[in-house]
Order: C-alpha cells, then sequence, then structure tokens
C-alpha cells in the first residue's frame, strides 16, 4: 500500500484562500458599479490609473527578479522579491478597487485593428487576474511554511500566469489611455 503524501495546506488555509478569493472577485464589479457611469473615456488618465500602472509594472519586474534569484539559488532574495511582488499586487487592487469606484468603468476609445487586440488581451487578462489570486495565495503560503516541493509544483502555473497578469494590465493601460 503507497502512503498518500500530506496535504500542502490544512482544511482551514483552503477555506481561508477561498473566502479570499470571493471577497476579491465580488469587490471589483461592486467598485466599479459604485462609479459614475461614463459613456465618454476621461481625456487622460487619473492619478490612481497612473498609480495602478506602476504598481502592476513594479510586480512583473519583482517576479522576473524572483525568477533570477531562484535559479542562482539565492532562496532569501528569492522570498523578498516574491513577499514584494504579493506586496504591490495587493497595494494595486487596493488602488484599483478606489479607483473605479470613483470612476466607474472607462471605454476604449480605439477603433479599427486596435479594437480587436485591446479586447484580445483584456479578456485573458480579467480572467487570469481572477484566477491567480487564489494560485497567489497559496503560492506564498507553501513557500512561506516550507512545503518546497507543493510550492514548486504550483509555483510552475502560478508564476507565468501572475506574469501575464502584470505585464497585459500595463499593455491594457497603454491601449486605453494612449490609443484612440
Amino acid at each position: 500500500m503507497v502512503a498518500e503524501a500530506p496535504a500542502a495546506e490544512t482544511t482551514k488555509v483552503r477555506w481561508l484562500v477561498a473566502a479570499l478569493t470571493l471577497v476579491v472577485l465580488a469587490a471589483v464589479p461592486i467598485a466599479m458599479s459604485f462609479g459614475p457611469d461614463r459613456s465618454q473615456a476621461l481625456p487622460e488618465p487619473t492619478f490612481l490609473a497612473k498609480l495602478n500602472v506602476c504598481l502592476n509594472a513594479g510586480a512583473g519586474a519583482c517576479l522576473l527578479a524572483g525568477l533570477r534569484f531562484v535559479r542562482r539559488r539565492q532562496l532569501e532574495a528569492h522570498k523578498r522579491c516574491m513577499l514584494t511582488a504579493f506586496g504591490l499586487s495587493s497595494a494595486f487592487l487596493v488602488s484599483y478597487l478606489i479607483h473605479h469606484a470613483q470612476v466607474g468603468s472607462i471605454p476604449f476609445r480605439g477603433s479599427g485593428l486596435w479594437r480587436p487586440l485591446y479586447f484580445g488581451i483584456l479578456i485573458p487578462h480579467v480572467v487570469l487576474a481572477g484566477v491567480i489570486v487564489p494560485l497567489a495565495l497559496l503560492t506564498l503560503y507553501r513557500g512561506l511554511t516550507g512545503k518546497v516541493t507543493a510550492h514548486r509544483r504550483i509555483a510552475r502555473y502560478t508564476f507565468p500566469l501572475w506574469l501575464f497578469v502584470s505585464v497585459s494590465g500595463v499593455a491594457v493601460y497603454a491601449l486605453l489611455y494612449h490609443v484612440s
């Protein structure tokens, strides 16, 4: 009889991750519903929109640096980079919610080939932004609790998805505010 490997996290941790994920996924449409109805795009990005793109870019840079450090077996530097990426992504989420509660949803002004490009980036960005919430939480938990094998197993999926969300967030900002 083969012994089953112990669970990477307790049921309590899984419930906590599920609850946090549901709160985040519910908060986004709620925040957007509080903003004014925008039939016209804002002429210039707000301070919070600019902050959001900086936070996304910073998280992406920290993710790449963290990958470099883990490949070099510099685990303490890897840990700092990944915690910083998580902090920047969390700050982004708060800023994003406040921004959209103030301005609502901003319509895309571009036309022609820009339009399918924008939505071709936006749609997977939005879907994967929801997917990354539980993945990042579980990956972080497993890394911080020393569950190295389980951490590596999930990080193989979390890293590229999280990096895509960060980079595509910057692309969405650029297309939304700088293409007309």
